[in-house]
């Protein structure tokens, strides 16, 4: 049984959508939703008009949005001399704070820097600091990664166009 394809194109239409808003959204996996929705939608005819060759470009381009987006905070945090304790913090503060939803992504990875390196340290001046280039680092990152995304929706756009 195949489904219709205006069926499909629903389901790839929601699957970018659903995407693009989860690009700033914890716990919706935006990049990936995006890639999905596109896959979907080359799949309809038959991967005609979008092929394989821009399958693979867009499927680099969702590796580098995802990079991107877990190495902006690490990078961030690095830059301003964190100790290992604090880029763990980082970690655990965020994942402990995607329950609280968009608040809590952007407080979860400062705070937990700033405690990871206030701990290795004991300087509260310094651990600010590195909460500070970790935070800044995270929104590089999310920036980086919106910006991926919409160069993947272009090539999507394009190669369907003109395919």
């Amino acid at each position: 049984m195949t489904l219709d394809p205006v069926v499909l194109w629903l389901i790839a239409g929601a699957l970018m959508l659903i995407g693009v808003i989860g690009l700033v959204l914890p716990g919706v996996p935006g990049v990936i939703a995006v890639f999905g929705g596109m896959l979907v939608a080359a799949s309809i005819d038959d991967f005609t008009r979008i092929g394989w060759p821009t399958l693979v470009v867009l499927g680099v381009l969702t590796a580098l949005a995802f990079a991107a987006d877990i190495l902006g905070s690490l990078f961030g945090a690095q830059r301003v001399g964190a100790s290992r304790s604090a880029l763990w913090g980082s970690a655990l503060g965020t994942l402990a704070a995607l329950p609280f939803g968009f608040a809590g992504l952007a407080l979860g990875p400062f705070a937990g820097a700033v405690i990871g390196e206030y701990w290795a340290r004991r300087k509260l001046d310094v651990a600010t600091r590195v909460g500070i280039g970790t935070w800044i680092g995270l929104a590089v990152g999310t920036l980086t990664k919106v910006a991926l995304v919409f160069v993947m929706l272009g090539v999507f756009a394009i190669s369907w166009l003109l395919g």
